[in-house]
């Protein structure tokens, strides 16, 4: 970790992996170990892997926090998060400024999330084998400049997803080759794959970073980090994978053909 990225009153490092939306990954041990070094506490946000796929806390982190309204809930109806450390000292601040603030899950988003949790384990092993030949498919398609996803033996950093995860995850990110319109007439070909913001539900998702996630950047500051106006990420669901295919195929499809028509 170079020494431009911490100072002298560095506090903490906060670390997300897989990144969103290109899932970058980060070696969770290393950074730990560093930081260890120069007395620094580390945060590892946990959302897009979830605790199925990696144990931060096992790899040297101090906390880790997620967003229970993704995988842990699993069914896109309740909004929730949670920190969790196995340090005594951080987790007697934590509880303070917990009870001090108020900040605690209603009763009802408590029941979905300790609900959700029953099947984390099934959900997740289908979910994160549907993404991989989902990403596959798009690795192969003509259609796609590029497929980011770590469980991808092309993937720059396959081997650290290897070391330190269990899969590559259920979320897959592409970028479409073509413009704006191609992309709309792409999304609008989709029948299993909702636009939506969010992620980790039983349903797939598709997600345009351009003018979601990332809408309030510049076009210029977003494709300086690989995010593209055709990009797309995909939080692929439990549905049989048959179907999640075959509906990828027929919004290629509906793509062709607009087009042919646009141009005849």
């Amino acid at each position: 970790m170079p020494d431009k990225h911490y100072s002298g009153n560095t506090a903490l490092i906060w670390i997300e992996t897989p990144t969103n939306p290109l899932l970058e990954l980060v070696d969770i041990a290393k950074v730990c170990r560093i930081a260890k070094e120069r007395a620094i506490t580390t945060c590892v946000d946990n959302t897009f892997a979830s605790a199925w796929n990696h144990k931060p806390l096992e790899m040297g982190a101090d906390m880790v926090m997620l967003s229970t309204s993704k995988y842990v809930g699993g069914h896109s109806d309740l909004i929730g998060g949670a920190v969790i450390t196995n340090n005594e000292a951080l987790a007697s601040r934590l509880d303070f400024i917990k009870t001090t603030l108020g900040s605690i899950a209603s009763p009802f988003d408590a029941y979905l999330a300790l609900r959700g949790m029953k099947t984390l384990d099934l959900r997740m092993a289908r979910q994160c084998g549907n993404a991989l030949r989902v990403a596959q498919y798009l690795e192969n398609h003509p259609a796609i400049a590029s497929v980011y996803y770590p469980g991808l033996p092309s993937h720059p950093q396959h081997q650290l997803c290897r070391q330190q995860m269990r899969s590559g995850g259920a979320v897959v990110t592409a970028t479409l080759k073509g413009d704006i319109q191609s992309l709309k007439r792409f999304i609008g070909g989709l029948h299993y794959f909702v636009l939506a913001e969010s992620l980790g539900g039983v349903e797939s998702m598709i997600n345009h970073s351009a003018s979601m996630s990332h809408g309030a950047m510049s076009k210029e500051e977003r494709e300086a980090i690989g995010v593209y106006d055709t990009t797309l990420r995909f939080s692929v669901g439990i549905e049989h994978i048959d179907d999640l295919l075959q509906d990828l195929e027929s919004a290629f499809a509906a793509m062709d053909i607009t087009q042919d028509n646009h141009h005849a």
